[in-house]
């Protein structure tokens, strides 16, 4: 595994910018990944690495970036929280664990940094040096991820009897007899104009 830094330094080029989410991103998926027994995201273990995360912000730009997994891959699952969580899976072995970024570590930085001439930075350079029980909420858990969710080739493909889309992965939904995809059955999120 690279150093902090190294991880930083990457996940900053990826993201565009150093922030304390990068700074947070970074530092939760190193204690995720020690904490299910995860060596090699990238390398030996890409297969048996399975995370979670909670929120679309800088943090999981950094997750990304440190644990490999991708939603092409289909080893990332994002869900619409809006919470600074994450969930790391050794898919051999089970063990999970949900890591929470704790709201109090925005107040405990000044402690760390004094002297800051903002909050902002403030944050970013405290988060690098709080101890890890300061900064996260660890949690373990168990997580029961549905076959349709993992990785590897879809289960199925059907046709939406509506629009003629082809639905992969179980999101399909049956109504009124015929297989219809979500937007057919919900509503789209967009309307076509031309």
């Amino acid at each position: 595994m690279q150093t902090f830094e190294e991880l930083l330094e990457h996940s900053t080029t990826i993201h565009g910018h150093t922030c304390a989410g990068q700074v947070i991103g970074v530092r939760l998926s190193m204690l995720g990944l020690r904490e299910i027994g995860i060596a090699d995201p990238k390398g030996a273990d890409r297969k048996k690495l399975y995370v979670i995360v909670e929120i679309d912000r800088c943090a999981t730009d950094a997750i990304q970036c440190v644990t490999g997994c991708t939603l092409g891959k289909r080893a990332l699952k994002w869900l619409d929280y809006g919470v600074m969580a994450a969930t790391f899976v050794n898919l051999d072995t089970g063990k999970a664990v949900r890591i929470t970024a704790r709201e109090e570590s925005r107040e405990l930085a000044k402690k760390y940094i004094p002297e800051a001439k903002g909050k902002y930075e403030q944050q970013l350079e405290a988060y690098i040096i709080m101890p890890e029980d300061e900064l996260f909420k660890i949690e373990q858990v168990a997580v029961d991820i549905p076959k349709e969710d993992l990785p590897g080739r879809p289960l199925r493909r059907v046709q939406c009897a509506k629009c003629g889309d082809w639905v992969q992965d179980c999101r399909e939904v049956t109504h009124d007899s015929k297989t219809l995809c979500k937007q057919c059955y919900s509503g789209r999120y967009y309307k076509v104009i031309a």
